[in-house]
């Protein structure tokens, strides 16, 4: 695995062995970010089920001044602490080790893009992001990224957010939020 594009394109990235965690391939990476962007003139990132820390590293590499990056299993913690040295700019990043839920108490400003990509079996997308709203953690133009099981079905709504996109990669499916 690799950061796809932008000022660490071609850096390799290093992933969590085992099936704890299920690292978006950069092919369902890049298509993602080419679905939102391809690159950022700035703002603010929140990567709220890490990983490996791949997809907000991916965005800080294509523009985004920042990142918050929450992981709760010290394995992937690790691995996305080697990720983010490997990009030489770790001042741009913090990592919270925490669940998602008990970051999201302690979150405030507002993001502009908003990465969700949690386990497969303990999805609660809908409920996060009544969360980031009821907190006025969602810029006015944020941008959401969700990344389910092929056989999730979101809703067209979810508070202020509007389903934009979705696109199926293997068994993976991609939603975008706007506002």
């Amino acid at each position: 695995m690799r950061v796809v594009a932008g000022n660490y394109g071609g850096r390799p990235l290093k992933t969590l062995a085992g099936k704890t965690t299920r690292p978006t391939t950069d092919k369902v990476k890049g298509a993602i970010f080419n679905m939102i962007g391809p690159y950022f003139d700035g703002g603010r990132v929140l990567d709220l089920f890490s990983g490996s820390g791949s997809l907000a590293i991916e965005a800080v590499s294509r523009g985004m001044d920042s990142a918050v990056m929450v992981e709760k299993d010290r394995s992937a913690q690790l691995v996305i602490a080697e990720n983010i040295k490997m990009t030489k700019e770790e001042e741009k990043f913090q990592l919270l080790k925490m669940p998602a839920e008990r970051a999201l108490a302690h979150l405030s400003g507002q993001f502009d893009l908003v990465l969700l990509d949690p386990p497969y079996a303990r999805e609660n997308i809908v409920a996060n992001l009544e969360e980031m709203q009821k907190k006025d953690l969602l810029a006015d133009d944020v941008i959401v990224v969700c990344e389910t099981d092929k056989e999730v079905t979101l809703p067209e709504k979810i508070g202020q957010l509007s389903l934009r996109k979705e696109k199926v990669y293997g068994i993976s499916k991609v939603t975008i939020y706007e506002r």
